[in-house]
């Protein structure tokens, strides 16, 4: 289809107008049913483009093709070094594509194209370029057992095999690197199943896979819808391991599918996080991050700073200073370079929100500023902060994927008592601690059940930090060297000398 989308360069609507089918072992093909699903515009509501509705035979097919890559030709016979020269040879060029991958996801995402660029463009290339050297150091190491007698025993690090890499709709590119750049650094090869709300970078994504020289098979995309594909996938006995960003909801469906073939899962379930702003906080500072945690990427990010424990005595200078930041956001189009603050992903997502909402209110909490929909075009909603709120509220307790904040103050509690409303929830995948106490900063810390702890800051990320949650947040870490282990397995061997 064509359709223009104002302020896109030629490259991209040349991409987006292109028919979209399934990368299947080095091939593009259509999907077997025949029928797409279509791309919206979440800015405007409009159809841009339609992708292949992949189902289960198409799922056959992607797993055959991985697994033939995975086990004979090219890719089989690489050393480390030579798949980190490709890994390498990829993050450079999306490097050289910024630009034009930027539009694509401002686009399909409704973020603000400055942000995709240096954001998810940026981080994107260099968790490729981490685990490029990474993939010619994984070995495995020599054991002095304890038994009596001559033995020699080692081990051997390997890869797991084949794996579905499933990514949500907030971040494709980078929550897809997440995934890809490990597996890929340790020999495993991949079915990538992307929303079928924002399948447009991937898919890019599988054209500059090929264009750099990935053989065929270690690289497939099968776009369509949840319940199906990726249903297929966490089922499939030719699938060694699943790699799931989502919602808590999925995240328990796909445990239930692997169970088949006991299949290899690490989840990342999103997650309620607190912020604690104790009363010696730089709030000069701090009130900007506090602002740029929950209203980032219209607060539709995993880890965005959705609960607010803010001391008493700097409660209202706290609320008011947030509330005049948002003030200052410039809500619009993704493509627009002045916008800083886009729409949510859909219609459903909106309406979502605003539910939560009208539950916020209906239990008592206070609106500071925002709770209403902007416009009719789009899936535009105003920064919102709520205060009053207490920790059995729904809007504190649930994951709304909104730019909500729920905001509480606290006393001159012992670091025993706020550690312990920060971790009153289901969710632990992080949380900020804002102090100029650097030893308090610490001990609370520790005390916080929280994947990733920032002090003095919020939303910081790094490939060479692991990244995950505790709770009901998700199994296992991603990034790091973590993500080395968690695509690989330990093979121990002894021989009596």
């Amino acid at each position: 289809m064509n359709v223009h989308v104002p302020g896109l360069s030629t490259p991209a609507q040349s991409f987006i107008d292109a028919a979209h089918g399934l990368y299947i072992g080095g091939a593009w093909t259509p999907c077997d049913s025949g029928e797409t699903i279509d791309v919206l515009d979440p800015a405007t509501g409009a159809v841009i483009a339609r992708s292949a509705a992949g189902g289960a035979s198409d799922v056959d097919k992607a797993v055959a093709a991985a697994r033939q890559a995975f086990e004979s030709g090219p890719w089989a016979a690489m050393t480390g070094l030579q798949r980190g020269r490709l890994i390498t040879k990829f993050a450079e060029r999306l490097e050289e594509l910024a630009d034009e991958l930027a539009e694509i996801e401002a686009v399909d995402c409704g973020k603000p194209v400055t942000y995709a660029k240096y954001v998810d463009v940026g981080l994107t290339s260099t968790i490729y370029h981490y685990y490029s050297g990474w993939a010619s150091k994984v070995s495995g190491e020599t054991v002095g057992v304890s038994m009596p007698g001559d033995f020699h025993a080692y081990t051997l690090r390997e890869p797991v095999g084949v794996v579905a890499a499933i990514a949500p709709w907030n971040f494709p590119l980078v929550l897809t690197a997440y995934k890809l750049a490990p597996l890929l650094a340790v020999g495993c090869t991949a079915i990538i199943k992307p929303s079928e709300l924002t399948p447009l970078s991937t898919l890019r994504l599988a054209q500059i896979a090929e264009e750099v020289g990935f053989p065929p098979g270690v690289i497939n995309v099968v776009t369509g819808y949840g319940h199906e594909v990726g249903q297929a996938l966490a089922e499939h006995p030719g699938v060694d391991k699943v790699a799931f960003t989502g919602s808590l909801e999925t995240g328990r469906k796909i445990v239930h599918a692997a169970t088949g073939n006991l299949k290899r899962v690490t989840l990342e379930l999103g997650g309620k996080s607190p912020m604690i702003v104790m009363p010696d906080a730089d709030l000069e500072k701090t009130i900007p991050g506090l602002a740029q945690a929950i209203f980032f990427h219209q607060g539709q990010v995993c880890t965005a700073g959705t609960r607010l424990y803010v001391h008493k005595s700097i409660h209202d200078q706290v609320l008011e200073g947030i509330a005049e930041c948002s003030k200052g956001l410039k809500i619009g189009h993704g493509l627009d370079p002045e916008t800083t603050m886009g729409p949510l992903i859909s219609s459903n997502q909106l309406q979502k929100v605003m539910g939560y909402l009208d539950e916020g209110r209906a239990e008592g909490a206070e609106m500071v500023t925002g709770g209403g929909r902007i416009g009719e075009a789009g899936y535009f909603m105003e920064p919102t902060i709520l205060a009053g709120t207490t920790d059995e509220m729904s809007v504190s307790r649930n994951e709304i994927f909104g730019p909500v904040l729920a905001a509480q103050g606290f006393g001159d509690d012992d670091l025993d008592a706020i550690a312990a409303r920060a971790n009153d929830s289901v969710y632990g995948l992080a949380a900020s601690i804002w102090t100029r106490d650097i030893s308090a900063a610490h001990k609370l810390a520790k005390k916080v059940k929280a994947g990733s702890v920032w002090i003095n800051q919020h939303n910081f990320y790094d490939p060479a930090l692991p990244f995950g949650g505790y709770k009901q947040s998700g199994w296992g870490r991603e990034e790091g060297a973590e993500a080395i282990r968690t695509f690989t397995e330990v093979k121990a061997v002894c021989a009596a000398l």
